[in-house]
């Protein structure tokens, strides 16, 4: 009868540590892409993961960095006809042209000519007076590439691609799934303000995301947040002209650039936030909408329902005013 009890004994203990085991979050932190990445998961193992992720995250960097001469996508910019094109770099190619047709090329990857002379890109830019925009509108179009026998080819080898607007999105959803493929269901990965989530945070509730109010701050000292949401599962990108931007003889120029025009945008569409199975396209999607602005956006947005978005604009008073599709409606913590 005492062994008997001390056999139970000894298996409540044991469950009881795997349980507390089981229950163990991680918190990783750190720079990358330039930015932060913040990571939360919940895993057994006491080393956590971080290791692997920044592996895998330098991986990612060699391929869509166009800060990194060895990149990839730099030696595509550079037409070096040696380049093997990776996983990442034509999966990144083909959601992109993808989103570019939906959005009638208000989401462009080949904008970075652009990005450039404006001085938000990898190459120094021009003074505003001085850049050649119908010149450059003849090197920018996601019509003039295609991806074919594992090389890229270019209408006119002066095309480049900058994926500032979707590698960010597409570097957190490598880390998920890697933290998937782990069999991990409870976790919060977020690089540079892009997130995706899954099941409960260690508060043992759904992840809670904030969307910042769109006020204008390059040093991002004075954040306040508009409204915060709730997410159990989906990925959640922001886009807005309020961080990135300069002001050159009392004019305001934002980072955000429309391809078809070649012109910084300016209308009342301060803040995109998209909710997207993936952030990669929460990413896309989010530059997209601060193109194209608040009425085509809110089209797109309920014409697939993939796609949630919760926008800040102004109205025709000038007041700052909200748009949050009907599904994100529930998600809005009161």
């Amino acid at each position: 009868m005492n062994k008997l009890k001390y056999i139970s004994l000894f298996l409540l203990i044991i469950a009881f540590g795997a349980c507390k085991q089981e229950s163990k979050y991680h918190f990783n932190e750190g720079k990358v892409f330039g930015t932060f990445y913040h990571m939360v998961y919940q895993y057994p193992n006491k080393e956590g993961l971080q290791t692997e992720i920044l592996q895998k995250l330098k991986e990612f960097d060699f391929s869509l960095s166009t800060y990194n001469p060895e990149s990839v996508i730099s030696k595509v910019n550079e037409n070096d006809s040696t380049v093997a094109l990776d996983n990442y770099f034509t999966t990144c190619f083909k959601t992109s042209e993808q989103i570019a047709k939906i959005t009638d090329g208000a989401f462009d990857w080949t904008v970075a000519p652009l990005v450039n002379a404006w001085g938000f890109g990898f190459k120094n830019k021009l003074e505003p007076e001085e850049i050649p925009v119908d010149s450059l509108l003849q090197v920018v179009g996601y019509q003039k590439v295609r991806l074919e026998a594992g090389k890229v080819i270019k209408e006119d080898p002066r095309i480049m691609f900058d994926a500032s607007a979707i590698a960010k999105g597409y570097g957190v959803d490598v880390v998920a799934d890697f933290l998937e493929s782990k069999g991990i269901t409870n976790y919060m990965v977020e690089i540079g303000g892009e997130i995706r989530v899954k099941g409960n945070s260690n508060k043992n509730r759904p992840w809670r995301v904030g969307i910042d109010k769109p006020i204008d701050d390059p040093t991002s000292l004075s954040r306040q947040i508009q409204d915060v949401l709730e997410l159990k599962n989906g990925a959640m990108a922001t886009s807005g002209n309020y961080r990135q931007f300069y002001v050159k003889d009392g004019k305001k120029y934002a980072h955000t650039i429309d391809p078809r025009l070649g012109y910084p945008v300016q209308h009342s569409l301060l803040s995109a936030s998209v909710v997207a199975p993936t952030c990669m396209k929460a990413d896309a999607y989010a530059t997209a909408f601060m193109v194209l602005g608040l009425e085509k956006s809110v089209e797109i947005v309920q014409n697939d329902p993939e796609l949630d978005a919760y926008f800040i604009y102004t109205d025709k008073e000038g007041a700052l005013t909200t748009f949050t599709s009907e599904n994100l409606k529930a998600q809005i913590l009161k």
